[in-house]
């Protein structure tokens, strides 16, 4: 069985999935990294290039081949979905965000090869290569993610990308779906 055939036969049937089921189905995949024939190299001057290997109304399933740039804070949209690390080392940063301030980090995590990390609906985080290791992840996502928040800390500023942009602020205006200027003065409460 090819592997196109693989995916399709166990994400077409996904209705609404649940993060268990998002899991369930990532597993039975079992895409392995030797699979993935021909993987994008990562983009000059970005985090990650990444490569569409399903889509339907349900799910989204993308391989992000990355260099050793991290990509901005975002969130993704409406979607929620897991991250597998097929190869290297991932520092997964977590970030909150109170009302219209700027996000601050609660946390980081590093993630090896095999590891698999949920990414819940309205959830804002930043990932990177980490250790100089070259990372590949797997992305499952339902529904396809639309409407992404990035954040740019330096700037004071947020923006909904449109849905060819990735995880960074996006070099062309009509990536630019919404700006919001955030405050600096917005502090967490512990």
């Amino acid at each position: 069985m090819t592997m196109t055939y693989r995916i399709k036969n166990v994400l077409d049937p996904l209705k609404k999935p649940s993060k268990d089921e998002l899991k369930e189905a990532l597993l039975k995949l079992d895409i392995k990294i030797d699979e993935l024939a021909s993987l994008p190299e990562p983009s000059k001057g970005k985090p990650y290039n990444r490569r569409l290997l399903f889509k339907n109304d349900e799910v989204e399933l993308l391989v992000m081949n990355w260099s050793q740039l991290e990509c901005a804070p975002h969130d993704h949209g409406h979607s929620h979905g897991w991250i597998q690390v097929l190869s290297g080392t991932s520092l997964n940063s977590v970030y909150e965000v109170k009302g219209n301030g700027l996000p601050t980090e609660l946390f980081h995590q590093y993630h090896h090869q095999g590891k698999y990390f949920y990414a819940s609906k309205k959830a804002i985080h930043k990932m990177q290569a980490s250790h100089n290791t070259d990372l590949v992840t797997l992305h499952l996502y339902s529904p396809p993610i639309t409407g992404m928040i990035v954040y740019d800390l330096q700037k004071c500023a947020a923006c909904v990308v449109s849905d060819d942009c990735g995880a960074w602020w996006p070099d062309e205006q009509y990536q630019r779906v919404k700006e919001i200027q955030l405050r600096r003065d917005v502090v967490i409460e512990d």
